[in-house]
């Protein structure tokens, strides 16, 4: 599932392209992929796009209200121009009209000449622009990504999960909002409603750079490592966020995914770590897997795989140690 690098990747390519532009038209392919029926999405046609925002995991595009600013004014053809003071967005428009992305696993966005064609099954919706397409796809036969149409600040906020944001946040908030149940520090930074944006992959990342075990207690962690954390959860996504950002700069992007070769841990079980270069280990459940270092994060100590480990019961290795012994036998 894109996180918010990989959103705020697609918001700066968004940007350049269909930032004051008119959305001339939506065509719709799957009416599985449209959660809302007022207002309906025929009314977002014709409209210009005054401003582009994450919200959690979701793209948030919003255009004009029914009383555009003043100063907005259509010249001849499709382009539309704006004065000067005109060029910034008008945050807390009740008017404007939202449509809300969530590319949930399998959805991402892709940039076309205009009018592109939606082909195949995988192709669920264009917008279409002066300047070009935007096609959503999702891959696979479930339809689990979504487009909601909303309208003003108090729609918008309707599908916010009302996650910290933690470039607005400090020390002090980013622990007690963790912190207020006590939880694994995976599961706290992957729960939307306590921090925003983050996801499986990124907060890996973050606790293999904060040396810190993903099964660590949030009420049981100590000052220094919630320092650490915090610390760690802002240098990470930074530098994701401008290493990604600087690519959609050059060009649209199109190989959005959770795992990259630059990643430290994340997908790269058996892989070397690159801090001490033991290999990385992993749990495995359900879809997901969580991918960390022993020896960096968990003091040596090989956490158990839940099912695997239930079909070993005590025969499970608890070293790195014996668990190169078993793969030897």
């Amino acid at each position: 599932m894109p996180e918010l690098p990989d959103i705020a990747a697609y918001i700066t390519a968004l940007e350049a392209r269909i930032l004051h532009q008119p959305l001339e038209r939506v065509r719709l392919e799957s009416v599985f992929l449209l959660r809302t029926v007022d207002p309906p999405l025929t009314d977002v046609e014709g409209r210009v796009v005054r401003e582009i925002r994450r919200v959690g995991k979701r793209i948030a595009i919003g255009v004009e209200g029914d009383h555009p600013p003043q100063g907005q004014r259509p010249i001849a053809g499709d382009s539309w121009l704006f004065p000067p003071q005109e060029q910034r967005p008008v945050v807390g428009d009740p008017g404007m009209l939202w449509l809300v992305l969530h590319l949930m696993i399998a959805g991402r966005l892709h940039w076309r000449p205009p009018q592109g064609k939606l082909a195949g099954r995988q192709s669920l919706v264009a917008f279409d622009f002066p300047t070009g397409s935007l096609i959503l796809t999702e891959a696979g036969s479930k339809r689990m990504a979504s487009l909601h149409i909303l309208r003003g600040e108090e729609g918008l906020r309707s599908v916010d999960p009302g996650g910290l944001e933690i470039f607005s946040t400090d020390l002090n908030g980013f622990r007690a909002a963790l912190s207020a149940v006590n939880r694994t520090i995976k599961r706290a930074l992957t729960d939307p409603h306590l921090i925003s944006g983050v996801g499986n992959s990124y907060s890996d990342e973050i606790l293999h750079a904060a040396q810190l075990s993903p099964m660590a207690m949030t009420q049981k962690m100590k000052p220094e490592e919630w320092e650490r954390l915090f610390a760690a959860t802002r240098d990470t996504l930074t530098l994701w966020m401008d290493r990604l950002r600087g690519e959609a700069e050059v060009a649209f992007p199109e190989k959005v995914t959770a795992f990259r070769p630059e990643m430290a841990v994340h997908g790269r079980f058996g892989q070397p770590c690159p801090r001490c270069g033991d290999k990385v280990q992993r749990i495995r459940y359900a879809s997901n897997e969580t991918n960390y270092c022993a020896r960096c994060q968990t003091g040596g100590k090989v956490l158990a795989d839940r099912g695997l480990s239930r079909l070993m019961g005590s025969d499970w290795p608890r070293t790195l140690e014996g668990m190169e012994a078993l793969k030897r036998r």
